[in-house]
């Protein structure tokens, strides 16, 4: 087991248990798996309140005293999750991973992402005694066994790995940090092809205090992370393996907490990752990862697991996480520092946002006309010709083939539109042939119109349209409806959630940067109104309407420094703070407006992996987001939610919506990811 660095603090969730005594624990594990049947609640509290070097001495004592092997014995008593569970603890961790790396290169297929987890992420040392272990237990040649069941960059990349030959020294050369952010861009982003050597070479012996750095100055050279160019540039397993890479050099905590997640969320849980992690970082890392996972999901490990897991092998899970940070009900520090640097990355990324349609090359109005017509003509209704032709075009595009539709035939194509298709699949085609601002006008009308209102559909178009959309909007609702869009939100909506949304809706968030001076006092409202300062100042009402207006009108460069003075001043993020002391609708629209600021995209993302989740799908909202974006981000938002939800949209949008509407979607989306 890897020791924490001389003067680190201990971040693993298992200690050595005080008052230890091997022969007492065997003697008591003899005892819970003799006669008939075996007393599985006493060998989970022994095996998991014992350190692994604890958990060694056992096994010594348990040959010593009665002859046999005890993880022999505990295999022959237990079975299914809560025996790997179990007997992954009772190895030193090097075999464990041993085990792991066997399993995942055995038989047919290979399990590419468990070779990518541990590979990607072990330090020299762990790599040297993985390597060890592995020749001890199978008497083979780990190098030798991937070569084997690996092929191309893939395969390199791990080799390179396995050496554990990564640099240490934290002493950084300014100019090679320099040198190798310009090699890593000229062997993807200018070069024809890419060159896999270069990013091999750098992202596999580099250490990691120059290569953060490198990171950091590729993005300032760039303007684009380097999660993105690898995106780009490399394909399959080799891009997990890089991405993965990446991520344990930025922080290994970060990485294992969203791989947890992904475990977990959704149908099904994938035990093997949840136990595989829970066992290797109980005595590393736990406590940073717990911390992280409360920040960027919202909800504690321990909670996550205990709803998602049952009987003793939710116990032991549970055991091993160490605590639940919900109940505490207090924000870790380290989290606070994690969310922090989140800020921080969205102050200084600059990501160039792309649509998935682009204006159509050689475009011909007139003959797009011809052919919407002739497959709404006559007897049935050609909906493969609508979907390519419309998909396939820019907005200006459409408003220059209605135009020319009525022209020619005298008619209105809108129209005619409505009258030869139905359902979702005419609500999707016509929202895509309305401009933008229109289009969004009619969303607004529509969300207040009849008995009730779709707040969700307010905080989704007013939170996220920039200044020159909300005027276009403005004029866009008085054009088609007579009325202004803040009488109408006036007469459909009440209280602070009003105020919000007209604020809002006038367009006129400030567009400069960001002000030091300014963003500290903002903060301090904000702990105030969110009633977690020290010294309160100024009455509650004068408080929020200050609050809003730093919120609805302040610029979105200023709002993060707001946010990160807000953390260094409480310990706590504004969204987390935002959930837990607000409600309804005033809490959903500054959330929104806040996650906005943060990264717009994986707003959008969201909303859409939430809009298809469960049963049914909210189809209003999957229509809404695919028009209102898809020139705009949507190619941005894809590669957001597949790096939150480990699947595309392309694949999330095939298996929940069927027929012409996924036909309609799919060219929409413009690719798989």
């Amino acid at each position: 087991m890897a020791k924490p660095a001389q003067g680190a603090k201990y971040r693993g969730s298992i200690h050595d248990f005080p008052g230890f005594d091997p022969n007492q624990d065997a003697e008591a594990l003899y005892t819970a798996m003799k006669g008939f049947g075996s007393d599985k609640e006493a060998i989970l509290d022994i095996i998991t309140s014992r350190s692994n070097r604890q958990r060694q001495e056992i096994c010594q004592s348990y040959t010593s005293l009665y002859g046999k092997d005890l993880i022999a014995d505990l295999k022959y008593e237990l079975t299914g999750k809560f025996e790997r569970l179990i007997v992954g603890l009772m190895r030193p961790p090097a075999y464990c991973d041993a085990k792991e790396i066997k399993d995942a290169i055995s038989g047919i297929g290979t399990d590419e992402k468990c070779l990518i987890e541990i590979l990607a992420s072990r330090t020299n040392e762990q790599m040297h005694q993985l390597v060890a272990a592995y020749k001890d237990a199978y008497e083979r040649d780990l190098e030798a066994d991937i070569i084997g069941d690996t092929s191309g960059h893939f395969q390199k990349m791990l080799v390179v790995l396995l050496q554990g030959t990564r640099e240490e020294d934290d002493v950084v050369s300014e100019d090679l940090v320099q040198q190798e952010v310009q090699d890593l861009y000229e062997a993807g982003e200018l070069k024809w092809g890419t060159d896999e050597a270069q990013f091999i070479y750098i992202l596999g012996n580099r250490s990691k205090q120059h290569l953060r750095l490198v990171f950091d100055e590729y993005l300032k050279t760039t303007g684009k992370p380097i999660e993105a160019s690898i995106r780009g540039e490399l394909s399959g397993d080799f891009e997990k393996l890089m991405l993965a890479v990446v991520k344990c050099i930025r922080s290994t905590p970060e990485y294992f907490a969203e791989r947890l997640f992904k475990a977990m969320k959704g149908l099904g849980t994938r035990d093997n990752t949840l136990i595989r992690i829970m066992v290797s970082r109980s005595e590393l890392d736990m406590l940073d990862i717990r911390e992280i996972f409360r920040t960027k999901y919202e909800k504690s490990l321990y909670s996550m697991i205990k709803n998602d897991t049952s009987g003793e092998y939710k116990k032991s899970l549970l055991k091993l996480c160490g605590g639940d940070d919900d109940a505490a009900g207090q924000f870790f520090p380290e989290a606070a520092q994690v969310a922090y640097q989140m800020w921080e990355l969205s102050a200084v990324a600059r990501v160039e946002l792309k649509g998935t349609v682009r204006p159509a090359n050689d475009f011909n109005p007139d003959a797009d006309a011809k052919a919407l017509r002739k497959a709404m003509k006559g007897l049935g209704t050609d909906e493969d010709t609508i979907i390519d032709i419309i998909t396939h075009r820019s907005n200006a595009q459409r408003q220059q083939i209605r135009q020319t539709f009525k022209s020619h035939f005298g008619r209105d194509l809108m129209s005619d539109l409505k009258s030869e298709i139905s359902g979702d699949l005419a609500r999707l085609i016509l929202g895509l042939m309305m401009p933008p601002a229109h289009y969004d006008a009619k969303q607004l009308k529509k969300a207040m119109e009849g008995a009730g209102t779709d707040e969700k559909a307010l905080i989704e178009i007013l939170a996220t349209r920039t200044n020159a959309e909300i005027r276009a909007i403005n004029e866009a609702y008085k054009e088609d409806y007579h009325k202004s869009l803040e009488d109408a939100l006036s007469s459909d909506t009440s209280g602070h959630f009003r105020r919000i949304l007209i604020s809002l809706a006038t367009g006129n968030r400030e567009e400069g940067g960001e002000n030091l001076d300014q963003a500290r006092e903002d903060a301090q409202v904000a702990a105030e109104i969110l009633e977690i300062a020290d010294t309160p100042s100024g009455d509650k009402t004068s408080l929020e309407t200050r609050f809003m207006t730093i919120l609805c009108t302040r610029s979105y460069p200023h709002l993060r420094r707001v946010f990160q003075e807000f953390i260094k001043m409480t310990n706590y993020d504004v969204e987390h703070t935002i959930k837990k002391e607000m409600s309804g609708d005033v809490r959903d629209a500054f959330v929104a407006i806040v996650q906005s600021v943060k990264n717009k995209p994986l707003f959008f993302a969201d909303k859409l992996y939430k809009s298809m989740k469960g049963a049914g799908t909210d189809e209003k909202t999957l229509t809404r987001i695919m028009v209102s974006r898809s020139e705009i981000d949507l190619l941005n938002i894809r590669r957001e939610f597949i790096e939150k939800y480990d699947k595309s949209l392309h694949q999330a949008i095939e298996g929940d919506t069927s027929g012409d509407f996924l036909k309609a979607l799919l060219a929409l989306c413009g690719g798989e990811d």
